[in-house]
């Protein structure tokens, strides 16, 4: 019973991150005959000779809100676990690894995010290191 109002629950919070979306021309589109149009750029770098780096930045900066995101839930279900232990050792024991985890694979992801940041701006000396 437990475990399908958790998968309803997640169901429903999965698809409330859904909005229906009509297509309709917006500032990056042209027209370019009849009843056609053309994209220009979706990613918005036309005409960048920096655009792979840039696309590149993109994806590391989203796969760290990423990983920020699932670390907070790491966090949070590790919490519950240690609270609602009610004096069982091994609960206990288990919510403080999941923390200690959390934790450790936090560290680990943003010390490799300083070395890469470090290996291309520093060592290469890539342009636009400010960010």
């Amino acid at each position: 019973m437990k475990k399908n109002v958790f998968l309803i629950s997640v169901l429903i919070l999965f698809l409330s991150f859904f909005q229906i979306v009509h297509a309709q021309p917006d500032e990056r589109t042209e027209p370019c005959g009849d009843d056609e149009v053309c994209l220009s750029d979706p990613l918005g770098m036309e005409g960048s000779k920096d655009a792979p780096q840039v696309f590149i930045g993109r994806i590391i900066d989203t796969s760290l809100g990423v990983v920020g995101s699932l670390a907070l839930l790491m966090f949070v279900y590790g919490g519950f676990i240690w609270m609602l232990a009610a004096g069982n050792s091994e609960r206990v024991e288990k919510g403080k690894n999941i923390l200690f985890w959390a934790t450790i694979g936090l560290v680990v992801i943003f010390t490799s995010y300083v070395i890469v940041h470090f290996v291309i701006f520093e060592l290469i000396g890539a342009p636009g290191g400010g960010g």
